[in-house]
């Protein structure tokens, strides 16, 4: 889902964008492809009461996370500010790093607070930990040179790839599957037959009921462990719309709030907007585009507007956020980008968290079926890289040794 622009071929993201840390699952093959990997660098500034500043809550978030122990029974996000951060008094500054710690929960993992669990976050920041996390890089080209790195590797094997080929049911029994898929026509179906089969669908697609386009039918069902698992992780919701204009209009804004400086080096801009709370620019490349994320709340209350009025509430936030009037903008803007992973029958949404007591639960959500069924996907990895592309990528080797190990005992 890597665009392009016309004017500057910057690769313009509708779905994953940025690399999380130095990982080799997606380093290795960028680096064997000969592609140009950019750290985002830049300054993230907060929009306040009294106006535009540069962002200062990081570590009073990153204090209320490192408190999360995954020694101590599992909790939701929610639970444990309540009980290891009561307020009584609600002292403003505690309060503001409260909602600063569920809007990071909400927005960076597009989890609901209220059911994603202390275990799970806790994994996740110790993966992210091991492999430098917080540093964030872009491919030159976007996720498409991954892609095209992969497909390089594949050019020089036998692997035959079925593209527009719609996968309806999976009958199985031990040590045989047939696969039943159509190109969009169900009228007109194919069976493929195999031995085993590694299923990378995503968690919500896995969750759909059988009948609905995308959703997948098993014969016999899934074994009632399997089931349960997918009734522990669930799937984020998230927009994002990409937003490219003439120039980069927001250098020439000086914020009243810190004079000396303005927002040409501005790589995030963070709010507690109701709609799009997160933007991001094309730091280190100065480029006239501008990205708005939402999810969980946010991206629910999107969800249920058509696309001319996302962008024209994307829009709207942007001029509120930088001070802007609304006209200048809307005269500024040449390209809208948009993509809704919600309403996509082969998505049903982003990526997936972890409720209460899903470390066990994912375990399982990964296990193969009688050597016959494998399973891959980031809602599978069970390293603590649920909703990366590198935790996607590091489940699918890990399946494919499962299989390589069934087939040779």
């Amino acid at each position: 889902f890597t665009q392009k622009d016309t004017t500057s071929e910057f690769p313009i993201e509708l779905g994953a964008e940025f690399i999380h840390g130095l990982v080799p699952e997606i380093f290795e093959p960028l680096l064997e492809n000969g592609s140009e990997i950019t750290e985002v660098e830049g300054q993230s500034w907060c929009v306040a009461p009294e106006g535009l500043a540069p962002c200062k809550f990081f570590p009073q978030v990153d204090a209320i996370l490192e408190k999360m122990n995954d020694a101590a029974p599992d909790e939701s996000f929610l639970a444990f500010l309540e009980r290891c951060f009561p307020n009584p008094d609600h002292e403003q500054k505690l309060e503001k790093a409260k909602r600063r710690a569920i809007a990071y929960v909400s927005g960076f993992n597009a989890a609901d607070p209220g059911l994603v669990g202390t275990h799970w976050l806790v994994r996740g920041m110790r993966a992210e930990k091991k492999v430098e996390g917080h540093r964030a890089f872009r491919s030159g080209n976007g996720y498409e040179d991954l892609l095209n790195a992969f497909r390089k590797r594949i050019a020089r094997t036998d692997v035959r790839i079925h593209t527009k080929t719609i996968v309806e049911r999976i009958n199985w029994k031990p040590g045989q599957v047939e696969v039943t898929v159509h190109n969009g026509n169900s009228e007109a179906k194919s069976v493929l037959t195999t031995s085993n089969v590694l299923i990378t669908a995503p968690l919500a697609v896995l969750k759909a009921p059988s009948g609905q386009l995308g959703a997948i039918e098993f014969v016999p069902q899934l074994p009632a462990e399997k089931i349960a698992s997918l009734g522990k992780v669930e799937t984020g919701e998230i927009v994002r719309v990409v937003l490219q204009f003439r120039d980069r209009f927001w250098e020439r804004i000086t914020p009243r709030n810190d004079s000396p400086k303005s927002l040409s080096e501005m790589s995030f801009l963070f709010s507690e907007d109701e709609f799009f709370p997160t933007w991001w620019t094309s730091m280190p490349k100065k480029l006239p585009i501008i990205t708005g994320w939402a999810a969980f709340r946010s991206a629910e209350q999107l969800g249920r507007l058509d696309r001319s009025h996302i962008i024209k509430r994307s829009l709207e936030t942007l001029a509120s956020l930088v001070g802007a009037s609304l006209k200048v903008i809307e005269n500024q803007l040449q390209a809208t980008y948009f993509y809704d992973w919600q309403r996509d029958p082969f998505s049903r949404g982003a990526y997936s968290y972890g409720k209460v007591g899903a470390n066990a639960a994912q375990k399982a959500l990964a296990a193969p079926v009688a050597n016959t069924l494998f399973f891959a996907g980031e809602a599978t990895d069970t390293t603590g890289s649920n909703g990366t592309v590198h935790g996607a990528i590091a489940s699918g080797y890990r399946a494919a040794k499962e299989i390589i190990y069934a087939r040779h005992t």
